[in-house]
């Protein structure tokens, strides 16, 4: 499971679990295993193991995101479109809209 969202948002995971079942969280023994990446700059393609990805609608709000290319030191630009093109990957709302 991969959410790709907005630096600006906190991931609801009531809403992730409702669209793809429970969750739990991923070491940094699992990330390495299923993506070939440290955490820290898992690029959102190019995984060893395609995850179920989903990619906040926020994002589509704005003209360039930035993307981990691979290292925690690495970065690559790309459009929000690009990147749902890249992933083929749903858009949807994951943003916690009310902080308890």
């Amino acid at each position: 499971m991969l959410v790709v969202a907005s630096g600006l948002n906190r991931v609801d995971e009531r809403k992730v679990a409702a669209r793809v079942g429970a969750l739990t969280r991923a070491d940094a023994k699992f990330v390495r295993e299923k993506t070939g990446y440290a955490i820290g700059g898992v690029c959102p393609i190019g995984h060893v193991v395609s995850p179920v990805t989903l990619i906040d609608a926020d994002l589509l709000a704005l003209d360039i995101l930035w993307a981990a290319a691979g290292h925690p030191h690495a970065v690559f630009n790309l459009s929000p479109r690009q990147r749902v093109e890249l992933t083929d990957a749903p858009v949807v709302d994951v943003a916690l809209r009310d902080v308890p």
